[in-house]
């Protein structure tokens, strides 16, 4: 996400791909049988997978192809509906077909009636993927000079197989509507999360009549670039997950106010790193390694995104401070690092946000006194552009930021704890939604799919393709996961 330069080039080079909405007419797509894994390979679903090939560049028809995954699981019902659900995975970088068989239990109910269609986005999983060792600890742990070698080396890997320019949202979305011309379907539903709702709605602004009905989940407003807001809206984040816990009786009388343990412990870290030495929690092995304000840093930020993580923080902070016991703390930043990492391809990350995001920020509206009070502080920002000051820049529709105006219908999804796109970041989404709704989780963080009474919400809406009459009344019921007062759960 990072660099700053020649918007004009990416505008004119562009211009063809802001104006074309139809898509070139696809062959028909050959699926068969075939298995589809989680990262951790825990889940399985049987589905039906093919390859479409399509150029790289689409702009030189003479040009090297490449193929993508497409994965589709047929629906139960023989008397399906023609309109199939295209689930988008987030990051950017996380392939959909690896990202749904995690969630599918969610889309069961879906699944009955309509086929579930998973595309891995150009760049991501089976999909010429974009795949290097730049992770989040190097580019929040390393100095300028290291960021930029390490992206450099990623960078000549890659280009011995792809021109990485050419990994954007803006293309992407005339892939996927290629693959539903090749597949026959005339009308789609979209759901997408994360980075897939920027997806999503701009396939909404381009293939409008191709789109019956989008859930976004985890909002990105067409009208943000990610970057300045991740140290804001993350530790904002942390501090309501506190608050839940002094508001709730067992938790404050186990932990105090995890606000002291976690101010405590920054200002520790900051000091001087801990030695650790514990079993790996994926492999078994003896892991020994200095732990420092970075992996703090990332136990709290990967732990803010669900509330089944969130339950443990309180525990693993007053374990810390308390007993100077760093095993649970060290623990969870090797389980969740690691996951985040395989599941994440860096190369099309960097492909989309130094296109899509950091060209557009606005740095005089950016605080760099705010942020350092943050447990990120500016070494997102910072590091972000240190890996765009050279990795190249590809096509962005001119429009790719501008408000999206549809009178398709559209649900929105968001947790009130969510550290990556809070709550008012789907209401700015919402202005230009003519049919709408926004249904907010109290306590969840990003990504709502798993919540309990989702699955009925969003097979609600689809079945019905319309806001009216949507009954959202049992997401008022749900709640997250009970804090964490021992390592063997919450209290009965």
């Amino acid at each position: 996400m990072n660099s700053l330069s020649s918007l004009l080039l990416i505008t004119l080079a562009l211009g063809v791909f802001a104006t074309d909405t139809v898509a070139s007419p696809a062959p028909p797509l050959r699926l068969s049988a075939c298995q589809l894994e989680d990262p951790a390979g825990v889940s399985l679903v049987q589905a039906e997978c093919g390859e479409l090939s399509v150029l790289e560049n689409p702009a030189d028809p003479g040009g090297r192809r490449i193929e993508l995954r497409v994965a589709r699981v047929p629906a139960i019902n023989r008397r399906k509906q023609r309109d199939p659900l295209f689930v988008l995975a987030g990051g950017p970088g996380m392939a959909a077909t690896s990202f749904y068989p995690s969630v599918a239990p969610a889309f069961l109910r879906i699944h009955r009636d309509r086929d579930i269609v998973l595309v891995d986005q150009r760049g991501t999983g089976h999909s010429n993927p974009l795949n290097c060792t730049l992770d989040d600890e190097t580019v929040y742990g390393s100095k300028n000079v290291d960021v930029v070698a390490a992206t450099r080396r990623c960078l000549a890997t890659l280009q011995k197989t792809a021109r990485v320019e050419f990994y954007t949202t803006s293309i992407a979305i005339r892939d996927l509507d290629a693959v539903r011309a090749a597949l026959g379907y005339q009308q789609i539903n979209l759901y997408g999360v994360s980075y897939g709702t920027r997806v999503a709605q701009h396939y909404l602004r381009r293939f409008g009549s191709h789109t019956r009905s989008v859930v976004l989940d985890g909002v990105v407003p067409p009208q943000l670039a990610l970057g300045p807001a991740i140290s804001l809206n993350a530790e904002q984040a942390l501090a309501r997950i506190f608050a839940r816990c002094t508001h709730d009786a067992e938790c404050r009388k186990s932990f105090g106010d995890p606000t002291d343990s976690y101010r405590a412990l920054r200002q520790s870290l900051q000091a001087h790193a801990v030695s650790v030495s514990l079993p790996d929690p994926t492999s078994g092995q003896t892991s020994r390694f200095q732990f420092m304000d970075l992996h703090l840093a990332t136990v709290l930020r990967l732990g803010s995104y669900t509330a089944e993580q969130a339950a443990l923080l309180p525990l693993m902070l007053h374990a810390a401070t308390a007993s100077e016991d760093f095993t649970p703390l060290a623990s969870q930043f090797l389980l969740v690092n690691r996951s985040y990492s395989d599941a994440v391809a860096y190369g099309m990350h960097n492909s989309v946000v130094c296109s899509e995001d950091i060209p557009f920020w606005d740095l005089s509206k950016m605080d760099r006194a705010e942020l350092e009070k943050t447990y990120l502080g500016t070494a997102p920002v910072d590091g972000l552009k240190s890996i765009c000051s050279v990795w190249p820049r590809g096509p962005v529709d001119a429009d790719l930021h501008a408000p999206l105006h549809t009178e398709v219908p559209v649900l929105l999804l968001s947790g009130s704890d969510d550290p990556v796109t809070p709550p008012s970041d789907a209401e700015a989404a919402r202005q230009g939604l003519a049919h709408s709704v926004h249904v907010i989780l109290q306590g969840f963080g990003h990504g709502q799919v798993m919540a309990p009474c989702v699955n009925q919400v969003m097979a609600n809406f689809i079945e019905l393709g319309s806001t009216t009459g949507l009954d959202t009344s049992c997401a008022q019921g749900d709640h997250p996961m009970p804090f964490f007062l021992t390592l063997s759960g919450p209290a009965p």
